[in-house]
Formats: C-alpha cells, structure tokens, sequence
C-alpha cells in the first residue's frame, strides 16, 4: 500500500452518515461543501486532503462541489435527510445518501 491508498483508507474510514439537521452549524459557519453524487465523496476528499487545487476547481466550475446553498439546507432539513459526511479541515464534506 502507497502513501496515497493509505490517505484514502483513512478517509474512508472517517466518512460516516449522519442527519443533515447535526451538520446545520458548519452550514452556518460556512464550511459545509456540497459534494455532487455522481462523484466519489472519498475521492473528492484526497483532493481537498491534498489541496488538489486543478481538480477542486474543475469540480467547482461544474457546480459538482460546492458551498451548500440556502434552499440545499432547506430541503435537507425539510426532508431531515441522511448524509454522508467526512471531514478535511476546516471543511465538511456532505453528499447526500
């Protein structure tokens, strides 16, 4: 195993799914990144993890990552809805499950 699978491995591990209503305060706080599900959240996190500039940025201009938006946490807390979620400081990483 590389460097690289072990930063992932430890991603994967620390990716959990919890309700969208206890990820409100990062949200709040501005550090919520809506992850698209098309993409692989632990992928997206090693770029984060990696500050993978080029390929965050390719992501974003495809609004694939993005900031959650208002009407996202919205629905999410309307629906009080499971996600997926990891952590890359100071960022929390949601998808939607």
């Amino acid at each position: 195993m590389n460097q690289e699978d072990l930063t992932k491995e430890k991603v994967n591990q620390e990716t959990s799914k919890i309700a969208w209503p206890e990820l409100q305060r990062f949200f709040a706080s501005g550090l919520a990144v809506y992850v698209a599900p098309e993409l692989d959240l632990v992928e997206v996190a090693d770029a984060f993890s990696k500050d993978d500039k080029s390929q965050v940025a390719q992501w974003m201009q495809k609004q694939q990552v993005q900031l959650v938006s208002d009407q996202q946490a919205t629905d999410w807390v309307s629906n009080n809805a499971m996600m997926w979620a990891t952590v890359v400081k100071p960022w929390v990483l949601v998808q939607a499950s």
